[in-house]
C-alpha cells in the first residue's frame, strides 16, 4: 500500500511541474522552474518542425513551422499575427515530402495534440508547451557544421563563442538570428 501511495505521490509531483527533458537524464538548464522542455548539450541533434502543405486559417501566436505550401520554395515560418519568415531563403523540400504523410494518409483526430505544462489548451498544434513562467530550452551545439544530416525544418541553439545564435535549416540553408 505505502508503494501505491508514493507512486501516486510522484506521478501526480512529476505531472505538476510538467517539465520534461529528451535525450539524458539533466539536460541543459541548471534550474528547471523555469523550463518546459529540455535537451541535452552538444548532441548534434536539434528539433524539427512540423511541414505543413496547407497554412494554418486561425494558427496560434507562436506557431512555428516549415512552410512547405510550394516545395521549392520552403521556409521556417512563425506565426506572430502574421507569418514571419526565418529563413530568408527558399529551398526545394520536394523530396523530403515525398516521405512525409498526407492529410489523405493521416487523419488527425480533432484536438490531438500533445501538452505540457497544462491539463489542457485551446492552442492548435502537435506539440503544445503552456505556460506563463516556462519556457523551452532548445538542443544546443557548438556548430551546424556537425550535425551529419539536418533535416528541414531544423532548429538548434548554437552555443560557440562569439557566435551565439538561434540557428534554423530549411531544407537547404542555415539561417542564423542573433540576439
Amino acid at each position: 500500500m505505502k508503494k501505491i501511495i508514493a507512486g501516486f505521490f510522484l506521478g501526480i509531483t512529476t505531472l505538476s511541474s510538467a517539465q520534461i527533458t529528451i535525450g539524458d537524464t539533466t539536460g541543459t538548464a541548471t534550474v528547471k522552474t523555469s523550463v518546459l522542455l529540455d535537451f541535452p548539450p552538444n548532441q548534434n541533434k536539434g528539433i524539427i518542425l512540423p511541414y505543413v502543405r496547407t497554412l494554418p486559417t486561425t494558427p496560434t501566436e507562436g506557431t512555428l513551422i516549415l512552410d512547405a505550401t510550394d516545395a521549392t520554395k520552403a521556409r521556417v515560418k512563425y506565426y506572430n499575427g502574421a507569418w514571419i519568415d526565418l529563413s530568408g531563403q527558399d529551398a526545394d523540400v520536394t523530396t523530403a515530402l515525398s516521405t512525409q504523410p498526407t492529410v489523405a494518409q493521416v487523419a488527425e483526430a480533432a484536438g490531438e495534440k500533445t501538452i505540457i505544462g497544462a491539463a489542457s489548451s485551446t492552442a492548435n498544434g502537435v506539440l503544445v508547451l503552456e505556460s506563463t513562467t516556462k519556457s523551452m530550452v532548445l538542443p544546443i551545439v557548438e556548430d551546424v557544421r556537425n550535425i551529419p544530416s539536418p533535416a528541414a525544418g531544423m532548429m538548434v541553439y548554437v552555443n560557440k563563442a562569439g557566435a551565439k545564435r538561434l540557428a534554423v535549416f530549411n531544407g537547404s540553408k542555415w539561417s542564423y538570428w542573433r540576439p
